[in-house]
């Protein structure tokens, strides 16, 4: 048997494979469409063992997500790093500063997922990869899945929280790298609500 005849014969099992076996390889799911009105990202630091909440008002999610077939999944997440708002007009005027979040260099943060696993009734583990002010970090995010409704009606809502340290990211330079003054962690919580997703 010649290489070319070998090579023919692989090709057409492979291909008569996939046929008969489509549950091999998954299919993307459809895109979920972000509720943003309904949806949260919001973040607490401390400073001087106080804590100081804020959130971020622009941000858009790419969700696409079977919750019976979760590997095949996607998320993605995009910040508007000059929409943070503390409720302040002096902090928020502070923030988007070179010393922090230097948004007119760096406009967007955002979250790219490489693996989405269930690690439980409507629990799910995504690993990605998070990328602000120029600085990219693997990270682990836990995500609590809830639904109500049903069929095409139902509402999808996708919260939990994940803590990274500030100074990986260069988020409070100079004087501010002072831990003692600045605490490192910066706890997120976000909560997106989502319709458009097959049910649990």
């Amino acid at each position: 048997m010649s290489s070319r005849t070998l090579f023919s014969l692989t090709l057409a099992i492979a291909l008569l494979a996939a046929i008969v076996h489509p549950g091999t390889a998954y299919a993307q799911p459809k895109l979920a469409q972000l509720q943003a009105a309904a949806s949260e990202i919001a973040f607490t630091t401390r400073q001087m063992g106080v804590p100081v909440e804020g959130k971020f008002t622009q941000f858009t999610a790419q969700v696409a997500l079977d919750p019976k077939k979760p590997e095949a999944g996607s998320v993605a997440f995009s910040i508007n790093t000059g929409s943070a708002r503390f409720g302040s007009a002096e902090l928020d005027a502070e923030v988007p500063k070179p010393t922090w979040l230097n948004a007119p260099k760096f406009p967007q943060a955002s979250f790219q997922s490489s693996a989405i696993k269930a690690v439980g009734p409507g629990k799910f583990e995504v690993t990605g990869k998070l990328a602000i002010k120029g600085t990219t970090r693997d990270l682990v995010v836990p995500v609590q899945l809830a639904q109500a409704g049903s069929g095409a009606a139902i509402t999808s809502t996708a919260s939990g929280s994940f803590t990274l340290k500030r100074l990986d990211f260069k988020i409070g330079e100079a004087e501010w790298v002072d831990t003692s003054m600045l605490g490192n962690d910066v706890v997120v919580k976000f909560k997106l609500v989502l319709t458009g997703l097959a049910p649990l």
